[in-house]
């Protein structure tokens, strides 16, 4: 009995052992298991990013279908007498929508008078709204005041001046100025015109040839404020049937040559045609004067 005793107390303590261990690797387990869940929990939801502000979308989303319609017949009879092309010459442009032109010239011969030589040229350009770029009435506004720098800075001119047109779009201003060319004195009238996403640039000129007088300054901002009130009502009624224009850019920078910098760059010269008039001794056959 005595030797039993022993024995059985010994087989008891080491069948303890087991159910020890077993007991602290369960709760080992269960605090790596705590941490990974709490872990997990808090960083299961991702804080949420500010949203960026979006741009205003363009107003416009399209042109006038024919640019050379954009000013009234009535209009190019006064302004241009003996219009060698009535219907106007249109301007090459990769993207009718994002920029197109025309523009008329022709030689009003009077006799012993001499004769009166005129020149209009129209452009339009849009500018769509982009994210990166800002919206379009923005980008507008930027081309806008660029032009008529470009206006005033014409090469040869003399007595530059600028003032607001008023009555023409959202914003308009005049730019006037002398030049001489071919032998003549030419009177020089651009418009640069805005009317939200869009500018309308018109050029008006004109000179006496074979003892005309020259135009009056006046006569020539006159004529070219009218014309400029018709194109920009032009742009305004093609809107007013448009779908709303989409907030995408990529038409227009693929029209610009990639111009996403400066929408009216190398693509304004396919419109223009204030910088690549005929000489009206060449195409005209204006006679010299006596």
């Amino acid at each position: 009995m005595h030797r039993s005793a022993p024995r059985l107390s010994r087989i008891l303590a080491c069948a303890a052992v087991p159910v020890m261990l077993v007991a602290v690797g369960c709760s080992s387990d269960s605090g790596s298991d705590g941490k990974k869940n709490a872990g997990s929990s808090s960083s299961g939801t991702a804080p949420a990013k500010p949203s960026e502000p979006t741009v205003e979308p363009a107003k416009f989303s399209d042109l006038p279908g024919d640019p050379c319609a954009a000013i009234g017949k009535k209009t190019i009879k006064d302004l241009v007498p003996d219009a060698k092309k009535k219907g106007g010459t249109a301007g090459k442009s990769s993207d009718l929508s994002i920029r197109s032109s025309c523009s008329w010239n022709g030689l009003d011969d009077k006799g012993l008078k001499g004769s009166q030589y005129r020149w209009l040229d129209v452009g339009f350009t849009r500018f769509t709204s982009d994210q990166a770029l800002g919206s379009g009435a923005e980008r507008a506004t930027a081309d806008y005041t660029k032009q008529i720098a470009k206006a005033k800075a014409a090469e040869g001119a003399e007595k530059v001046a600028a003032e607001t047109a008023a009555g023409i779009g959202e914003e308009a201003t005049v730019v006037t100025y002398g030049l001489a060319k071919t032998g003549e004195d030419f009177e020089y009238a651009t418009v640069v015109a805005r009317t939200a996403n869009v500018v309308v640039t018109l050029t008006y000129n004109g000179a006496g040839y074979a003892g005309g007088k020259t135009p009056e300054s006046a006569e020539i901002v006159e004529g070219a404020q009218q014309a400029a009130k018709e194109a920009v009502a032009a742009v305004e009624k093609t809107a007013e049937a448009a779908p709303p224009a989409e907030d995408d850019d990529k038409s227009a920078d693929k029209s610009a040559g990639g111009g996403a910098k400066d929408d009216a760059g190398s693509g304004r010269k396919e419109a223009a045609g204030s910088g690549s008039e005929d000489s009206p001794k060449e195409k005209a056959k204006a006679t010299p004067k006596s």
